[in-house]
Protein backbone atom coordinates (compact mmCIF):
# COMPACT_ATOMS: atom_id res chain seq x y z
CA UNK A 1 0.00 0.00 0.00
CA UNK A 2 1.11 3.42 -0.74
CA UNK A 3 0.37 6.99 0.56
CA UNK A 4 -1.60 7.54 -2.50
CA UNK A 5 -4.31 4.82 -2.14
CA UNK A 6 -4.87 5.72 1.49
CA UNK A 7 -8.63 6.28 1.51
CA UNK A 8 -11.78 5.72 4.09
CA UNK A 9 -13.31 2.52 4.81
CA UNK A 10 -16.60 2.26 2.85
CA UNK A 11 -19.65 3.66 4.51
CA UNK A 12 -17.74 5.83 6.92
CA UNK A 13 -17.90 9.07 4.94
CA UNK A 14 -21.41 10.96 4.06
CA UNK A 15 -21.31 12.52 0.44
CA UNK A 16 -21.53 16.38 0.62
CA UNK A 17 -24.74 17.85 0.31
CA UNK A 18 -25.34 19.23 -3.15
CA UNK A 19 -28.36 22.05 -2.69
CA UNK A 20 -30.62 22.49 -5.32
CA UNK A 21 -29.95 19.71 -7.14
CA UNK A 22 -33.81 18.76 -8.35
CA UNK A 23 -36.26 17.55 -6.46
CA UNK A 24 -35.20 13.91 -6.55
CA UNK A 25 -32.00 14.73 -4.39
CA UNK A 26 -34.20 15.96 -1.67
CA UNK A 27 -32.50 19.24 -1.03
CA UNK A 28 -33.71 20.62 -4.45
CA UNK A 29 -36.10 23.75 -4.41
CA UNK A 30 -35.53 25.79 -1.09
CA UNK A 31 -32.30 23.47 -0.55
CA UNK A 32 -33.34 22.79 3.05
CA UNK A 33 -34.27 26.20 3.68
CA UNK A 34 -37.52 25.95 4.47
CA UNK A 35 -40.26 28.72 3.21
CA UNK A 36 -39.60 32.59 3.23
CA UNK A 37 -38.00 34.01 6.50
CA UNK A 38 -34.73 35.77 7.23
CA UNK A 39 -33.12 32.26 7.37
CA UNK A 40 -34.11 31.78 4.10
CA UNK A 41 -32.62 34.25 2.40
CA UNK A 42 -29.63 35.39 0.81
CA UNK A 43 -27.25 36.30 4.04
CA UNK A 44 -29.76 35.71 6.41
CA UNK A 45 -29.70 34.75 10.09
CA UNK A 46 -29.74 37.27 13.42
CA UNK A 47 -26.70 38.64 14.06
CA UNK A 48 -24.72 37.11 17.53
CA UNK A 49 -26.40 38.70 20.67
CA UNK A 50 -29.66 39.54 19.10
CA UNK A 51 -32.61 38.81 21.53
CA UNK A 52 -35.59 39.08 19.28
CA UNK A 53 -36.11 42.74 19.66
CA UNK A 54 -35.84 42.62 23.73
CA UNK A 55 -33.23 44.75 24.70
CA UNK A 56 -29.78 42.84 24.44
CA UNK A 57 -27.63 41.28 27.47
CA UNK A 58 -24.86 43.86 26.22
CA UNK A 59 -26.81 47.21 26.10
CA UNK A 60 -28.92 46.55 29.68
CA UNK A 61 -25.84 46.12 31.80
CA UNK A 62 -24.58 49.36 33.57
CA UNK A 63 -20.96 50.47 31.74
CA UNK A 64 -18.20 51.04 34.35
CA UNK A 65 -14.86 52.43 33.73
CA UNK A 66 -12.17 53.06 31.15
CA UNK A 67 -8.77 51.85 29.95
CA UNK A 68 -6.29 54.70 29.49
CA UNK A 69 -4.86 53.54 26.32
CA UNK A 70 -2.03 55.76 27.38
CA UNK A 71 -1.31 54.79 30.72
CA UNK A 72 1.42 53.18 31.70
CA UNK A 73 1.43 49.87 33.92
CA UNK A 74 4.13 48.87 36.19
CA UNK A 75 5.81 45.81 37.92
CA UNK A 76 4.98 46.94 41.84
CA UNK A 77 7.34 45.78 44.32
CA UNK A 78 7.41 46.59 47.81
CA UNK A 79 10.69 47.93 49.55
CA UNK A 80 10.82 44.65 52.04
CA UNK A 81 10.54 42.02 49.23
CA UNK A 82 14.37 43.52 48.65
CA UNK A 83 15.33 41.91 51.81
CA UNK A 84 16.07 38.46 49.76
CA UNK A 85 19.55 40.03 48.00
CA UNK A 86 22.68 40.40 50.02
CA UNK A 87 24.53 43.93 50.83
CA UNK A 88 26.30 45.88 48.50
CA UNK A 89 24.07 44.12 45.36
CA UNK A 90 22.24 45.56 42.26
CA UNK A 91 18.84 45.32 41.99
CA UNK A 92 17.28 45.66 38.11
CA UNK A 93 14.44 44.40 36.63
CA UNK A 94 16.29 41.01 35.58
CA UNK A 95 17.76 40.22 39.17
CA UNK A 96 13.81 40.82 40.07
CA UNK A 97 12.74 38.88 37.67
CA UNK A 98 15.90 35.65 38.80
CA UNK A 99 14.54 35.89 42.30
CA UNK A 100 11.41 35.46 41.46
CA UNK A 101 9.51 38.43 42.54
CA UNK A 102 8.26 39.77 39.62
CA UNK A 103 6.86 37.61 36.68
CA UNK A 104 6.75 40.47 33.76
CA UNK A 105 8.68 43.52 33.55
CA UNK A 106 5.23 45.57 32.12
CA UNK A 107 5.91 49.11 31.48
CA UNK A 108 8.95 49.10 33.66
CA UNK A 109 9.22 48.73 38.05
CA UNK A 110 7.95 50.71 40.77
CA UNK A 111 9.21 50.62 44.24
CA UNK A 112 6.98 50.56 46.94
CA UNK A 113 7.83 52.07 50.36
CA UNK A 114 5.89 49.35 52.50
CA UNK A 115 8.28 48.00 54.82
CA UNK A 116 11.89 48.06 56.22
CA UNK A 117 15.05 47.64 54.54
CA UNK A 118 18.08 46.88 56.18
CA UNK A 119 20.86 45.94 53.51
CA UNK A 120 22.66 48.71 51.37
CA UNK A 121 21.47 47.82 47.91
CA UNK A 122 21.57 50.00 44.42
CA UNK A 123 18.11 49.56 43.10
CA UNK A 124 17.56 50.93 39.53
CA UNK A 125 14.14 51.00 38.40
CA UNK A 126 11.15 53.36 36.58
CA UNK A 127 10.10 55.12 39.48
CA UNK A 128 10.18 55.06 43.31
CA UNK A 129 7.59 56.22 45.91
CA UNK A 130 8.97 58.77 48.25
CA UNK A 131 9.17 56.80 51.12
CA UNK A 132 11.09 53.78 49.17
CA UNK A 133 13.19 56.66 47.96
CA UNK A 134 13.99 57.52 51.66
CA UNK A 135 14.27 53.78 53.11
CA UNK A 136 16.36 52.97 50.62
CA UNK A 137 19.10 56.03 51.00
CA UNK A 138 18.97 55.93 54.75
CA UNK A 139 20.92 53.03 54.56
CA UNK A 140 23.68 53.92 52.38
CA UNK A 141 21.86 52.31 49.23
CA UNK A 142 21.26 54.24 45.82
CA UNK A 143 17.78 54.53 43.76
CA UNK A 144 18.59 55.41 40.95
CA UNK A 145 15.60 55.68 37.91
CA UNK A 146 16.22 54.67 34.75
Amino acid sequence: MKLHELQPAEGSTTAKKRLGRGVGSGLGKTSGKGHKGAKARSGGGKRPGFEGGQMPLYRRVPKKGFNNIFGTDYAAVNVERLEVFEDGAVVDAQALKDAGIIKKELGGVKIMGNGDLTKKLTVKAAKFTASAKEKIEALGGKAEVI
